[in-house]
């Protein structure tokens, strides 16, 4: 695939609004994209969808997974005076969510609307001082009453997504968007079947974009439980410390410098068997690579792993700055080198070696 057509991949992916409950926009552009790669593409009932690359017939079943979804938020009520207010879905941080552009996605199309809150200048010195909480914020769309706000489209239960445009850095190989967490997981899922068209492989591989990983890695069970994998990997977004104020014993990953080995994260200790043949194939094939831990939050594998009567499963991450807000940063060759070494490793796990991971 050409740089360009990279580009607009991404773009097309980054530009989906879809948060948790609501992933249709990205997952037809994830259709879309992985179709002309894949043996079949179905979905399971949650809205999961799995593409399906076959190798050898009997082979072992190796599930890569990235999720639709984004965080965003619901309209939850519209007031007398038309201001809109709303439930986060997905975690966020209030410090970064205020004056920050949103979309309404209504049954009558788009309706822009901007968060707001009480103005600082009317603030005792005290309250100036606190944050904002999210409960005290609401939507200003521009509406003068809760009729005209309904005029436009506006209903409860409504998804809100964050307004950003896909954008390419003066370092071209940085990249800024929004929903990169976790768009650039479908985006690996994707290119990793592309790359396999052109390779034998011994297995039978699953490109998969989950829903509702951001609620609770709920896509990923059902998913899981439709594929029944030997194998499965997360690829998500990681947590990137290269920026002013974090120390080294906080988070040591930057940018540009390899995909991150989760070692440990809150939904699993990584498969010992697994990471190890993972780390010994990027040391095989000169692929960079980062070790990483998160002691809060967690991937897709916190729920492949639990599956059934269980998967050896990894998260690999790219990582990523401003995960969380209306836009986040990451390098294009992290990208390339985790589709690399995924491949490397797919290429490698024939039944013998499944087994010999699995049961050693």
């Amino acid at each position: 695939m050409s740089n360009n057509d990279t580009l607009s991949m991404l773009k097309e992916l980054t530009d989906a609004r879809a948060i948790p409950g609501d992933e249709k926009e990205a997952k037809k552009v994830m259709e879309k994209w992985i179709s002309p790669h894949a043996d079949k593409v179905y979905a399971d009932r949650l809205g999961s969808l799995i593409a399906e690359k076959q190798g050898e017939e009997n082979g072992p079943k190796v599930m890569v997974a990235g999720h639709l979804d984004e965080v965003g938020f619901m309209v939850t009520r519209v007031d007398d005076n038309g201001f809109i207010y709303f439930q986060t879905v997905g975690g966020w941080w209030s410090q970064v969510m205020l004056a920050q552009r949103v979309t309404i996605l209504t049954r009558h199309g788009d309706v822009t609307g901007i968060i707001g809150s009480k103005p600082p200048h009317i603030l005792s010195p005290e309250a100036r001082k606190k944050p904002v909480q999210i409960k005290d914020m609401f939507i200003d769309i521009g509406a003068s009453s809760r009729e005209e706000a309904e005029e436009f489209g506006v209903k409860p239960g409504d998804s809100i997504v964050p307004y950003f445009e896909f954008t390419p850095m003066k370092n071209e190989k940085v990249l800024l968007a929004k929903a990169w967490d976790n768009r650039i997981g479908c985006a690996i899922a994707i290119e990793v079947l592309r790359q396999l068209q052109e390779e034998t492989h011994p297995n039978i591989v699953y490109g998969v974009a989950t829903a509702q990983e951001e609620v609770g890695l709920r896509g990923a069970k059902t998913s899981t439980y439709t594929i029944e994998p030997d194998i499965g990997f997360a690829v998500d977004v990681g947590i990137a410390g290269d920026t002013p104020g974090i120390s080294d014993k906080d988070a040591d990953s930057k940018i540009g410098e390899g995909p991150q080995i989760i070692l440990y994260d809150a939904s699993m200790v990584s498969h010992k068997g697994l990471r190890d043949f993972v780390i010994d194939t990027a040391d095989q094939h000169d692929i960079p690579y980062q070790y990483a831990t998160m002691a809060g939050g967690g991937t897709d594998s916190g729920s492949i792993h639990l599956t059934a009567n269980g998967v050896p499963a990894l998260s690999i991450t790219i990582p990523t700055r401003y995960i969380h807000t209306h836009a986040a940063m990451l390098h294009q060759d992290d990208f390339k080198h985790t589709v690399q070494l995924i491949v490397e490793v797919i290429k490698q796990l024939d039944q013998d070696k499944v087994e010999e991971i699995t049961f050693s």
